[in-house]
């Protein structure tokens, strides 16, 4: 192979992985829906308590750093908008922005990138953990389906605390900016709160929401995929650990950037 080949080489390989990542992700997928919709009739049931205990871990645990990072994400968009509208005249108009910010971008996106940082590592983690010890095998050997065991709680319980935390970030962010604007708006934080809900309508808070559905659904694929295909040992999982925290924000990012694309068009 010369010089001029290795480059497109490495290109189409790296392609091909790419695409293929991309069907296992979406087998993985199929597989999860199939046993939650017809699990009990194969003998494969979804148990409650384990989706119950992913929802403690991704959501009931991340409220107190979800509650730091919408307030300081609240403050800041607080201290910008008063400071950019006000070139203009247009301190009036901090409220609708804010609010509108927060529910249709900041919300979603802060929450996604925190849970995929802190729950989507912890996925890849434990399933590359057990892949290297070949527990997932045994699991297989057992007779109980590993999608089943490890994948379909976590889908679920993410599904549901994705915006569940969303709306809490959303709330706190826009509590943190009253507290910053309002004295700058000459109002009091009550009537900050009220013109907010006043102005909000149900498609802005939606928008937010629905990305969430969207961003829950790659956090948790691109966990537990990039765990199963751990290989290496130790070293192993903590490679993929990196890997699917990396994947995950930027494609949080990019699909965020297609659906603010397309919805304010």
């Amino acid at each position: 192979m010369n010089a001029l080949q290795r480059p497109l080489h490495e290109v189409g390989r790296t392609a091909l992985g790419a695409i293929a990542g991309v069907g296992y992700a979406a087998i993985v997928l199929v597989e999860s829906l199939y046993f939650l919709v017809a699990g009990r009739r194969v003998g494969q049931r979804v148990r409650l308590g384990a989706i119950a205990q992913q929802m403690r871990e991704i959501g009931v645990d991340a409220l107190p750093i979800v509650a730091l990072l919408g307030f300081t994400v609240g403050l800041m968009l607080g201290i910008q908008f008063v400071a950019s509208l006000a070139e203009f005249g247009a301190q009036s108009q901090v409220v609708v922005a804010v609010a509108k910010s927060v529910t249709r971008e900041f919300g979603a996106l802060i929450t996604a990138i925190l849970v995929a940082g802190r729950s989507g590592s912890a996925l890849a983690a434990r399933i590359g953990s057990m892949s290297v010890s070949q527990e997932v095998d045994a699991l297989a050997v057992m007779g109980i389906e590993p999608v089943r065991y490890l994948v379909a709680p976590a889908l679920v319980a993410m599904l549901v605390m994705l915006p569940t935390l969303t709306i809490f970030a959303n709330a706190i962010a826009i509590f943190g900016a009253a507290l910053y604007s309002a004295p700058a708006l000459n109002v009091t934080p009550l009537a900050y709160l009220s013109q907010t809900l006043a102005l909000l309508s149900p498609g802005d808070v939606w928008q937010g929401l629905s990305k969430s559905v969207v961003f829950a659904v790659l956090i948790t694929l691109i966990g537990v995929s990039t765990g199963f295909s751990v290989t290496g040992g130790a070293e192993g999982v903590g490679r993929a650990t990196t890997r699917a925290v990396v994947l995950s924000i930027c494609w949080i990012i990019v699909v965020d950037m297609v659906f603010s694309y397309f919805i304010n068009r």
